[in-house]
């Protein structure tokens, strides 16, 4: 079946699920597989659960006119994806804009202020949660529908050329990266991999006369962005639209000048490391012409639930969960923030860092050497990345056995720190 005869079915039936677990009457299912699943094997299944059609790359059993063979299911998503992203480059009105943001610290919070500062003026469709990569982006575009006047798309990426395969299907026109930081060392190789990955985005920009947003207190992002048709800056000195951090003692408050004058915005997040992420919405929002004053209260309203940034009050306690990921760079400023924060009986509760490949031991070292500069109450290390490294620290296994040893503390008047990267799952510590 081609991608076009597809679309008709999908515009009669346009949600599109990739979990059985998940399905609803109507829904297509693409039967996607990888090293520990095989979607094939649930179609029928998903025929039962009240599928309008499955997609399948292999043979099945199943003797049903609902059943759509093709050669690579995943493909075939993608291309549906992208064909249903053409669409809006077509309607009377112009082409949609399709903000794409991508980085190695930041982006998500980065796409949720864009979305909360866009979604106060405009229909704005963005990802969900974290579904940055080539299933996810995919279904995120799919998930866009007619009264749409923004999308915002996060693109994340462990190896060379993922961002560069993202923008075949979602064509964007504006783009922002937050920062190069040592994340993925083991895809990237080096911070170099890791500048070259990311630049595939305003490399596209580059050759389809995009606009890209420009930390221009970054210089290499500033040199990096040369030959992009439009480029609009932000940072802290003088630019146009520039911040600065005015209290970051608990939830951040910063001061951003724009042509109106400063205006102080009083964050519901944590740490002087999201001004870059906040000035970022503040000028995307400004570019689009969203007044001052939604830009101010879409961001003081903003309150993170996703383990990242978040304050939580447990009882006595404050604990900053930023457990969502965890690089050497996210890490070195997570706990610096935190060594500054107001408070005496501060507790650090350290997941160890994924995907560095041979750089690990070198990083997870650097780390150990960096907790050692300040005064803590406790100090608690999880994982096989801190405990292959002699420290006078607390080590744990899991996040489990660390979430018991939590609970006998019995901690009063405790500031706690909670970061890890993903697959650690540091947020257990407080279940």
């Amino acid at each position: 079946m081609q991608v076009a005869q597809l679309y008709q079915l999908y515009l009669e039936h346009p949600v599109v699920k990739t979990d059985t677990r998940k399905l609803q009457e109507g829904d297509i299912f693409f039967a996607l597989k990888g090293p520990n699943f095989n979607g094939n094997h649930f179609a029928q299944q998903a025929l039962d659960a009240g599928a309008a059609y499955v997609v399948v790359d292999e043979e099945t059993n199943v003797g049903d006119n609902r059943i759509i063979k093709t050669e690579d299911a995943l493909l075939t998503l993608q291309q549906l994806a992208k064909y249903h992203r053409e669409q809006f480059s077509f309607r009377p009105e112009g082409n949609l804009p399709f903000i794409a943001i991508t980085g190695s610290n930041g982006k998500t919070t980065t796409k949720e202020l864009a979305h909360a500062v866009l979604s106060s003026s405009y229909k704005t469709y963005t990802t969900e949660g974290n579904l940055n990569n080539h299933i996810g982006i995919p279904l995120t575009l799919l998930k866009i529908k007619n009264d749409a006047e923004m999308a915002v798309i996060e693109m994340g990426a462990n190896n060379p050329k993922e961002i560069e395969g993202y923008c075949k299907y979602v064509q964007p026109t504006h783009g922002l990266i937050t920062n190069f930081g040592r994340a993925h060392l083991e895809g990237f190789g080096s911070i170099e991999g890791v500048r070259k990955a990311k630049s595939e985005l305003f490399n596209y920009l580059k050759e389809n006369n995009g606009t890209a947003f420009v930390n221009a207190d970054d210089e290499f992002m500033v040199g990096l962005s040369d030959g992009i048709k439009n480029i609009i800056t932000y940072g802290t000195d003088r630019e146009q639209i520039k911040g600065k951090v005015l209290d970051s003692s608990t939830f951040l408050k910063v001061g951003i000048t724009w042509e109106d004058g400063m205006e102080s915005i009083q964050t519901q997040l944590v740490g002087g490391y999201n001004l870059p992420n906040i000035l970022a919405a503040v000028t995307i929002g400004k570019y689009f012409n969203v007044p001052g004053e939604e830009i101010k209260a879409s961001i003081e309203n903003y309150s993170p639930s996703n383990s990242r940034s978040q304050m939580i009050m447990q009882g006595s306690n404050i604990i900053i969960l930023d457990a969502y990921n965890a690089n050497p760079d996210s890490m070195k400023v997570a706990i610096e923030n935190f060594a500054k924060m107001e408070g005496s009986n501060k507790i650090l509760m350290l997941g160890a860092m994924m995907e560095l490949g041979k750089e690990s031991q070198h990083e997870h070292e650097q780390i150990i050497n960096m907790i050692e500069q300040f005064n803590w109450n406790k100090v608690v290390l999880v994982g096989a990345g801190f405990k292959q490294i002699k420290n006078s620290f607390i080590n744990f296994d899991n996040s489990e056995e660390a979430r018991e040893w939590l609970k006998a503390q019995h901690f009063q008047n405790a500031h706690i720190l909670i970061k890890g990267s993903r697959s650690i799952q540091m947020e257990k510590v407080l279940e």
